[in-house]
């Protein structure tokens, strides 16, 4: 359920950022060896990537902001095309956040937010609509105005998605949009007549 703050928020907001590793994944690792190459692979959700398409299409920029360095991460964000990415492996959240606001000359204010776990409670402190998914540690449930029943990997950023741009009045229309977008024109006559 929406609350007036929500709703209120929501029209404000131009750039959600949105943390990796228990949010877009539900945080398992997958490591392991190739000819000598360490490599990191995570399970993502197909409904949080084309929620991320929603988002966009809705004018909203999406950057993704983690405390890990990731060929995974790197490579679902190209295939995704979102150009705001920032990898930190001292997880310093904060001023990899500030640097995409100032990027594209927005305010915290302007920004949500969607983390779970200590390195984001800097970032979840000064946005307007900070997020917390539904397995987030219970300080990140404290400070989030929107607290998401969905686990990281398990679509929340699917149903984070779905609120904002229905409290923005955009949901409809974007998902009518994607789907005469794809639907396949009826033929007229039957085969062989």
């Amino acid at each position: 359920m929406r609350s007036r703050l929500i709703d209120r928020a929501a029209r404000d907001i131009k750039l959600v950022g949105i943390d990796v590793d228990g949010v877009l994944t539900d945080g398992g690792l997958y490591l392991g060896d190739v000819e000598g190459k360490r490599v990191e692979m995570k399970r993502y959700h197909i409904e949080d990537g084309l929620a991320i398409h929603f988002l966009k299409q809705a004018g909203i920029r999406v950057a993704v902001v983690t405390g890990r360095v990731s060929d995974s991460v790197r490579l679902r964000c190209l295939e995704l095309q979102i150009d705001d990415v920032e990898q930190d492996a001292q997880a310093r959240k904060l001023p990899a956040f500030a640097r995409i606001l100032e990027r594209h000359g927005l305010q915290s204010r302007d920004a949500a937010f969607i983390g779970d776990d200590f390195p984001d409670l800097g970032i979840l402190r000064i946005v307007g609509l900070p997020v917390a998914v539904g397995n987030a540690v219970p300080e990140i449930r404290q400070v989030a105005k929107l607290q998401l029943v969905r686990h990281g990997g398990h679509g929340a950023v699917r149903e984070f998605a779905e609120i904002l741009l229905k409290a923005r009045g955009q949901w409809d229309a974007i998902v009518e949009k994607y789907v005469s977008d794809r639907a396949v024109p009826a033929t007229t006559t039957e085969p062989g007549s």
